[in-house]
């Protein structure tokens, strides 16, 4: 029982974050015609789902602490896990079941999270100051809102009517809200890496949401366009979409090469050592979610130019979640060795 308590106490709400990496590389490999990876992941995805969520349980009620500017949005992890999982059991197992019971505890954690996260720091006393208190972390409530508008936007197009007009004036929605809040929390952070002083220790894998929530924020906007035949309204707002999904994978397409300078600046420059952290799962996503992307960009407008350069952005989403996986393998292999060891 001392294993399971010290496991629940050291977990991370970051670790969700694998469940949403291995979900969207689940799906890369899927779009990339391998099925057999495809439905390995998923499975491994599963049951790190189930086991997150469990481990999740005991520390709230053994471990209870509270939750600050820091820590707080990676919880928003818990509701983009659900939503990733849900939309691969969509894409890979034509479960629409499950994922329909994954949308609604999406949906569930997204209002509790949401209000009462943001309403407690609106009214919080002490608050620290911008350098302390933002990091891309922040942007986990734009891919949660956004992976909201991608499930929704999957379930819609299987979903009885009259109830597929609603579902997808929710993904629209959602769209259209993430986009909103995208603009509010990159503006605080790009400021942050302009105008204060940033070291090598602050500049965490989770910064690297910076492109994948415009990545995520795509793959809504393409699943629109190629639900617009289903919802007139969709067809009336079509430019619209279109212009947006493509404004929204630029953006995300500029910041990858300065994130690759600011990952070389801090740990080759910086000598910030490279070791296994739960938060590079956060930084694996946003390049399975721009493979995804990509993709469904491509295909939704016709890009065929895209085509070619479609599988290297997936070989380097499998290759990055290889990377991180084995690291996390090895760390978990050294926390179960080492309190046998003590024992004897």
């Amino acid at each position: 029982m001392d294993w399971l308590r010290q496991a629940a106490r050291g977990l991370s709400p970051a670790y969700f974050a694998l469940v949403m990496a291995t979900g969207i590389v689940s799906v890369d490999a899927q779009l990339f015609d391998m099925p057999r990876v495809a439905a390995a992941l998923f499975r491994l995805n599963i049951a790190a789902y189930l086991v997150i969520w469990a481990l999740t349980a005991l520390r709230a009620v053994w471990f209870p602490r509270e939750v600050d500017h820091r820590s707080g949005p990676a919880f928003f992890t818990s509701v983009a896990a659900s939503g990733v999982l849900g939309s691969q059991f969509v894409v890979l197992a034509d479960d629409y079941g499950i994922a329909k019971l994954l949308w609604i505890l999406a949906v569930m954690l997204w209002v509790g999270l949401t209000y009462t996260m943001f309403t407690a720091f609106t009214i919080k006393d002490r608050k620290p100051t911008l350098d302390e208190g933002i990091s891309g972390a922040w942007l986990l409530a734009v891919v949660a809102t956004q992976s909201i508008a991608v499930l929704s936007a999957y379930l819609a197009a299987h979903w009885e009517r009259p109830y597929r007009l609603e579902l997808n004036f929710l993904a629209l929605s959602m769209w259209l809200w993430g986009g909103m809040l995208y603009v509010w929390m990159i503006s605080l952070i790009f400021y942050r890496y302009t105008f204060l002083k940033l070291a090598p220790g602050d500049l965490s894998p989770p910064y690297w949401i910076n492109m994948g929530a415009m990545a995520i924020s795509t793959l809504a906007g393409s699943l629109l366009i190629v639900n617009a035949p289903d919802a007139p309204f969709l067809t009336s707002l079509a430019p619209f979409i279109k212009g947006f999904t493509v404004f929204y994978w630029a953006t995300g397409t500029w910041w990858i090469p300065m994130l690759v300078a600011l990952l070389v600046w801090r740990h080759v420059y910086a000598g910030f050592p490279l070791q296994y952290d739960p938060l590079y799962w956060g930084a694996v996503f946003p390049l399975g979610m721009y493979a995804a992307c990509t993709f469904a960009m491509a295909h939704a407008l016709d890009l065929e130019f895209l085509y070619p350069v479609l599988p290297y952005l997936g070989y380097v989403a499998f290759a990055a979640w290889a990377i991180v996986f084995a690291g996390f393998v090895r760390a978990l292999l050294r926390a179960l060795y080492v309190p046998v060891k003590d024992r004897g």
